[in-house]
């Protein structure tokens, strides 16, 4: 048997990959992320598919169900939400299955920062404008973060920033990234990207906080801070150029 990791995508039940819905219509036992991922997804799943919503179940628990379907021979669809490559938790995951001897495969889905750029209509990399974009987080009431990743190093650069997991913290976001970005830097929080009840909040770094308090929102947000939100004059990218010699291979 195999587990495979699949990215469910930011919200959109259509938003999963063909891959991804294909390997979950297969596999008879299907662990979801209940609190994040659409009920609409799990439709997906054969008639009689072993159901578990791991929302309430720790890591042991969790690896307990794979080793139990590993048993009886029967494929797992891990459903995460978003990609599973970026804050996920599945490496902890993998390395308790690969301890277990436990074969497992990745299916990626579009990440939630994805989808908040597309609710924006924004390209998050502009030409002469900003060609970097870090996604990080900020550490409170979770593993704290490694040396040299703290918002103010991070900000130094100057880079699009995308932060997840830091609407409840908006205060601590904007007091660490004003000095490196301004008050007048652009900032976008997308909550519940893709999905009915999405909600975008655009300003500046001057105003977010009370934006993103007005509004209540504490969790399922991405915090977007960086000039290319804003960037409306600027040269055109190389690739569609007409002085772009066509012919090198």
């Amino acid at each position: 048997m195999t587990v495979y990791f699949i990215g469910a995508g930011p919200g959109a039940a259509d938003l999963i990959t063909v891959r991804g819905a294909r390997t979950l219509a297969a596999a008879p036992v299907c662990l979801y992320a209940g609190s994040l991922v659409p009920r609409e997804l799990l439709a997906e799943c054969p008639p009689h598919a072993r159901l578990v919503d791991t929302s309430r179940l720790n890591l042991d628990e969790i690896i307990a169900e794979c080793v139990r379907a590993h048993e009886q021979g029967h494929d797992v669809a891990r459903l995460h939400s978003g990609d599973p490559s970026v804050f996920s938790a599945v490496a902890e995951q993998m390395r308790r299955l690969d301890a277990a001897g436990i074969d497992y495969e990745v299916v990626p889905g579009v990440p939630a920062f994805a989808a908040a750029a597309a609710a924006l209509k924004r390209e998050l990399t502009v030409p002469t404008v900003g060609q970097t974009v870090i996604l990080t987080r900020i550490a409170q009431q979770a593993t704290p973060m490694p040396p040299g990743e703290d918002l103010a190093t991070l900000g130094r650069s100057g880079a699009l920033l995308v932060l997840h997991l830091a609407t409840r913290y908006v205060d601590r976001v904007v007091a660490e990234l004003l000095p490196h970005y301004g008050a007048e830097c652009p900032v976008a929080v997308v909550a519940m990207a893709s999905r009915p009840d999405e909600l975008i909040l655009r300003g500046t770094l001057a105003d977010i906080a009370g934006q993103v308090k007005e509004a209540g929102l504490v969790r399922t947000a991405v915090i977007m801070v960086g000039r290319t939100l804003g960037a409306e004059q600027f040269r055109d990218s190389h690739l569609y150029s007409p002085e772009r010699d066509r012919h090198v291979c």
